[in-house]
């Protein structure tokens, strides 16, 4: 399945036991010789909450929250009848996070909106390494070049900078070094956006562990954050990314951010290797 292009492997953990995630998270992930995504997922039992959900990375690294991931999970739980609420809550490392689910003529889930819950502004809890509470529109020096970044965290870390053209902006070179500049101590995620108007912007995004992805929701909940935090853009925002749109509402009224976008099945099917296991990972 595909959140505005940001694409997963799901695994039904009600009915598959997977024993190593990062591993199979490694091979899925790999587009040559696997399935090809940006990650795996896997769909769990909770005890607080009505599911649970685990995201890994490529790299098979563990994130704590996925917005696009998220939106999907609500979809395979009411499209496979597991659940016949339209408002679900899915536990994550980030929190339980609660589900609206919307539906087409046919009774499936095409639209999901996320309560993405508050954004974290305090530089120690996202984590980055500063000696002021906030890290706002602050100087960052990468390869030679000074970037201002605002600093946010939905349960994962962001660091969002403001470009004239971000089409043209050197991602791959750039992104990477963000990543892992050091006074990221858990690594980050690097968005880079142009505001269109003060309700638009366009967005892309170097996702942590991952690369270079058509979209990223708890990115675009970072961006409008940041971009109304620096008087660039309004509590609500149509952020353009390069697998679709997303509508992110930042609440005056509670200070959850609210994040609307598709969810789109792919296809389904069995992962084999000629009946064998995939070197332990799976039983």
């Amino acid at each position: 399945m595909h959140g505005a292009g940001n694409d997963y492997v799901y695994i039904n953990g009600f009915e598959e036991d997977v024993v190593d995630p990062a591993g199979l998270a490694r091979f899925v992930s790999d587009r040559h010789f696997g399935i090809g995504s940006d990650g795996l997922v896997l769909i769990l039992p909770s005890d607080p909450a009505d599911f649970r959900m685990r995201m890994f990375n490529p790299d098979g690294s563990e994130s704590e929250m996925c917005g696009n991931a998220i939106r999907c999970v609500g979809k395979y739980v009411y499209d496979n009848r597991m659940t016949q609420n339209k408002r679900v809550r899915v536990e994550t490392l980030a929190g339980i996070k609660i589900l609206d689910l919307m539906t087409d003529p046919g009774n499936q889930v095409s639209m999901v909106r996320v309560d993405m819950g508050t954004p974290e502004l305090e530089s120690a809890r996202i984590p980055v390494l500063h000696n002021e509470n906030r890290f706002i529109e602050k100087p960052v020096e990468v390869k030679g070049r000074t970037f201002s970044m605002t600093c946010v965290s939905m349960g994962n870390p962001h660091a969002v900078t403001f470009v004239e053209d971000v089409e043209s902006f050197p991602l791959e070179e750039i992104g990477p070094l963000i990543e892992r500049h050091p006074i990221f101590p858990a690594r980050v995620n690097a968005e880079f956006a142009t505001v269109l108007h003060s309700g638009e912007m366009v967005m892309r995004v170097w996702e942590r562990g991952t690369g270079e992805t058509l979209a990223c929701g708890t990115g675009a909940c970072a961006s409008v954050a940041a971009a109304f935090l620096t008087g660039r853009g309004d509590r609500k925002m149509k952020v353009r990314l390069r697998g679709g749109d997303l509508l992110i509402e930042w609440s005056e009224e509670n200070g959850h951010i609210f994040m609307t976008g598709p969810a789109c099945k792919v296809y389904e099917g069995i992962l084999d290797n000629n009946g064998r296991t995939f070197d332990g990972v799976c039983k």
